[in-house]
């Protein structure tokens, strides 16, 4: 199709546009880049209006109006809810005269999970939603476009565009054709299999642990889960990023991609963590309880997540930003990627040479961390 047949253009919300339409851009297989998370995300009021980030997806339609690429993109006024910080660019830019927000940022709200960022129904149309995207941020005065967990395979769309690229870590647990925990358990150095089998029954005892999906999933559990998450989200960031509402709309429009697990005392709701089903990997996003028991964090969040994917034949868990203790679960050092345009000449040479000597760093922690896994080594132990 020739350029002329496309229109690129800024539209006001993912909510405007057909669910299986931008589904069939990338949706279907990763569920935070789906019309059912996003637009419960916008409907819900977690973005929008006085968040920080209100929504505008940039997209491609042809001349029949049909939907052929988007962006699921934000104008954002911090950094907050990112977990790619660029908190001291900010500063630095601010300190030289700039302004640094608004800027464009390319992610799934407050989900530190990698996936497509570039909805496609032809790699052709790469160019043209990166183009739309710097011309965005030049029209509308925004310093910089920023987009986050991109999965691998998509990296080099971005590099070739000229953006800069960015590496971080995470920590996955990738699953090796396991069939059971046990199967897992078995590749472990015999101290550490040791470990994890206690911590597993300690946080067991005396608890009722159960996994719901789909319509499982009553307004009450949801009611429990609000509570945990206030909880955490206090402790963590002060102010929990979605509103009560996003739950419901989550369980609503996208259940059976959603696996709850809760931990009673006889029938009181103590802890509970929340997972997302992608098409190759199951997604760790939320936690929390309301009495703190020991080992039951890594039970919720990781053991039992393990236990999902096996039964599901997925190839890897990931359990979100940070944590260096999962390192002691079984989760691997992985690298995830981002990417950056930024206005200012000036400013790009400054950061491209931050970025540079940050990646010498990422790639040597992450070579620290391989050798620190509790897999059995070479010679046994």
């Amino acid at each position: 199709m020739s350029d002329s047949a496309l229109t690129v253009r800024l539209a006001p919300s993912v909510g405007d546009f057909d669910a299986a339409e931008w589904n069939a851009l990338g949706g279907e297989r990763n569920p935070f880049v789906s019309h059912e998370f996003l637009s419960a995300m916008e409907d819900s009021g977690s973005v929008g209006e006085g968040t920080g980030w209100d929504p505008a997806p940039i997209v491609v339609t042809d001349t029949q109006g049909r939907l052929r690429a988007a962006l699921p993109s934000y104008a954002k006024g911090h950094s907050q809810g990112e977990y790619v910080f660029d908190h001291s660019w900010a500063d630095a830019w601010h300190r030289a005269g700039g302004r640094y927000y608004p800027k464009l940022q390319i992610a799934a709200p407050f989900t530190p999970a990698s996936g497509p960022r570039l909805l496609l129904s032809d790699p052709a149309l790469a160019g043209h939603l990166l183009k739309g995207a710097e011309t965005v941020c030049q029209q509308n005065g925004l310093s910089s476009a920023h987009a986050t967990f991109i999965e691998e395979e998509q990296v080099a769309l971005f590099e070739n565009a000229g953006w800069l690229i960015r590496n971080d870590i995470q920590f996955h647990w990738l699953n090796r054709n396991y069939e059971r925990f046990d199967d897992f358990l078995a590749e472990l150095a015999s101290r550490k299999r040791k470990n994890l089998r206690k911590e597993r029954a300690a946080a067991q005892e005396g608890l009722r642990i159960e996994r719901l999906c789909g319509d499982d999933i009553k307004p009450h559990h949801w009611d429990a889960f609000w509570i945990f998450y206030q909880d955490t989200g206090a402790r963590k960031w002060g102010t929990p990023y979605l509103a009560r509402a996003a739950f419901d709309l989550l369980g609503e429009r996208m259940g059976e991609k959603i696996v709850l697990i809760l931990a009673f005392d006889r029938d009181e709701p103590v802890a509970g963590a929340l997972n997302f089903i992608g098409r190759d990997a199951l997604y760790g996003r939320y936690w929390g309880c309301t009495r703190d028991i020991r080992f039951l964090h890594f039970e919720l969040c990781y053991y039992q997540a393990i236990d999902i994917a096996i039964e599901l034949g997925l190839p890897r868990v990931e359990a979100g930003a940070q944590g260096g203790h999962k390192l002691a679960r079984g989760y691997e050092p992985v690298k995830t990627w981002s990417a950056h345009w930024i206005a200012d000449p000036g400013f790009r040479a400054a950061v491209a040479d931050f970025l540079k000597r940050e990646r010498e760093g990422v790639a040597s922690d992450q070579l620290f961390l391989g050798d620190r896994t509790p897999f059995r080594k070479a010679d046994g132990s």
